[in-house]
């Protein structure tokens, strides 16, 4: 399946959304920690819990921005990889500050099949390390770092990667993973 891809260009202000709430950190999570939970809303309003993933490995990956070039990019490898990652006893979890309604378009535009979750607040995005300072077109911003934690059936930290790419990262990930 192909992705629809965004116009290009710098990012621009986005007045829609709110402001963060909260400290922003500069904390991350290492191998070893425990996964903060976290109950979020999904694409249709429900809600869902990383609890619910116990017992698995579970694969969070916070992205800035739906339907933006880079996020589709990472999204759709992440569903064109899916399949493998779950016959391996993996779940995928995407997490943006989008409001659901926005990540509904986004997961139909592009016919995703896992769960995306609406953090508007930011509260996840900064417990797990995913919001802070990072450098964009030259400048230092706050905003969202796209990461991506794998946590183990137990609700620990098994991997924790920071400033992340979004093109080939799916498949590095699957190759630190041991997945074919």
């Amino acid at each position: 399946m192909m992705c629809n891809k965004g116009p290009g260009g710098p990012a621009r202000a986005r007045p829609d959304r709110p402001p963060t709430v909260g400290a922003v950190t500069d904390a991350r999570l290492s191998p070893g920690d425990p996964a903060p939970d976290f109950t979020l809303p999904d694409a249709d309003g429900n809600p869902v819990s990383l609890s619910d993933h116990r017992g698995r490995h579970t694969i969070v990956y916070f992205y800035p921005a739906a339907s933006t070039p880079g996020c589709t990019t990472q999204a759709c490898d992440f569903r064109d990889s899916l399949a493998s990652l779950q016959g391996a006893g993996y779940a995928v979890l995407g997490v943006s500050p989008d409001p659901p309604a926005k990540l509904a378009r986004f997961r139909d535009e592009q016919g995703l099949t896992f769960p995306l979750l609406s953090d508007p607040d930011r509260a996840v995005l900064t417990a797990w390390g995913a919001y802070g300072e990072k450098s964009m077109y030259g400048k230092t911003v706050q905003g969202v770092i796209r990461s991506t934690v794998v946590v183990d059936p137990d609700g620990r930290v098994e991997k924790a990667m920071y400033n992340v790419k979004a093109t080939g990262h799916v498949a590095k990930l699957r190759r630190d993973l041991g997945l074919p």
